[in-house]
């Protein structure tokens, strides 16, 4: 959910473009985006973990093992590239739809930096979430106890 939707209630073009954007990062890394993806004190998001990869420069660690033999490396990095400009922050700052489009379809335009993801940090975890991690389901589509 785009974040000025879900702490505002507005909704515009550049909020579908935030979904898919999420939707890109989770194909290519083969992962959801949900809190707690990552095993750490600090658990980002696939958003957030995306993120810190690409500015270490580390963005081919995200990706899905299966893509390995039907995705270049260069074509990988690309697709994380558009799907952090999807997910920026500011919405202003996100491509339009038709402009991903572009993107996705030329493999010679260049393009501009990402800035930070909306959502990037997560959340902390605490001993409490982990003591109930098991009795939630793990039905893909809902989480409940």
């Amino acid at each position: 959910m785009a974040p000025e939707y879900a702490m505002e209630g507005l909704y515009s073009v550049k909020s579908d473009v935030f979904s898919f954007g999420v939707l890109l990062l989770e194909i290519i890394a083969g992962r959801r985006n949900f809190l707690g993806f990552h095993p750490t004190n600090h658990a980002p998001t696939l958003i957030g973990y995306a993120w810190q990869l690409w500015n270490e420069t580390k963005g081919l660690e995200l990706m899905d093992p299966l893509l390995k033999d039907s995705c270049s490396p260069n074509e990988f990095l690309r697709y994380i590239h558009i799907g952090l400009l999807c997910v920026q922050e500011d919405a202003n700052k996100r491509p339009t739809m038709s402009s991903v489009v572009l993107m996705l379809k030329s493999e010679t335009s260049s393009l501009s930096r990402p800035e930070k993801p909306a959502f990037f940090t997560g959340r902390s975890t605490d001993h409490h979430d982990q003591e109930n991690a098991h009795n939630c389901s793990a039905n893909g589509l809902t989480i409940s106890n």
